[in-house]
């Protein structure tokens, strides 16, 4: 039987291969593609993988470690004209930033865990896996875009009406159809598609290692 110290270690491996890949995506332009205003992004896909297959705390590890990318990005490598959502340091920017930059990030992974194991709890038969990765991709991802967009019309809807050339009267709307419908659906779309072929090869893996 392993040791509180092996487990120890082992958590802290696989959270260090998640971060890993996650910086490769943050630092090339495979992480975060502008669109408009704002970012498309496909860091939270390693976020939600660790969700599923390490469990809700590891899931929230890198969670944080996404918002830590976003909030590095946004301050000192690339900002642009929303930067503000993400970062106090940028004009604009205050401690509602921060709470915009990590805390949607943070619960991509625990939303993620909890709709797989719940689906899986409901659900049983040969194609239980794919059912549950697929929409616990979806609402992941999902996860992140409405708690951000929310956040950002709640806190900043002058600031970034302003920032993307709109009138403030009109930038629910625009948030809504334009980057949670325009964005955030095909966004979720391919993390379910991801999530469902990625997935069933690590849950494969950790199942057979749980085994050994």
């Amino acid at each position: 039987m392993e040791n509180q110290q092996t487990v120890n270690v082992k958590g802290m491996v696989e959270v260090a291969l998640f971060a890993a890949i996650m910086l490769v995506l943050a630092f090339t332009p495979l992480g975060y593609i502008p669109v408009g205003g704002v970012n498309a992004t496909t860091m939270h896909i390693p976020v939600i993988l660790a969700g599923i297959v390490l469990g809700k705390k590891k899931g929230a590890v890198t969670g944080f470690i996404f918002g830590l990318t976003s909030f590095l990005k946004a301050s000192f490598f690339s900002p642009n004209i929303t930067s503000f959502l993400f970062t106090p340091l940028y004009p604009g920017g205050n401690v509602w930033s921060l709470v915009i930059c990590f805390v949607p990030r943070i619960l991509i992974g625990v939303a993620a865990s909890a709709v797989f194991d719940a689906i899986r709890a409901l659900i049983k038969g040969k194609d239980a896996d794919v059912t549950a990765l697929a929409v616990a991709g979806v609402c992941g991802s999902l996860t992140n875009t409405i708690l951000v967009m929310g956040m950002a019309y709640i806190f900043f809807a002058q600031q970034f009406a302003d920032a993307v050339g709109k009138e403030v009267s009109g930038i629910l709307n625009y948030i809504i159809t334009g980057v949670v419908v325009g964005n955030g659906v095909p966004e979720a779309i391919v993390a379910g598609i991801i999530t469902v072929g990625v997935g069933k090869a690590l849950l494969v893996v950790n199942r057979k290692r749980e085994l050994a």
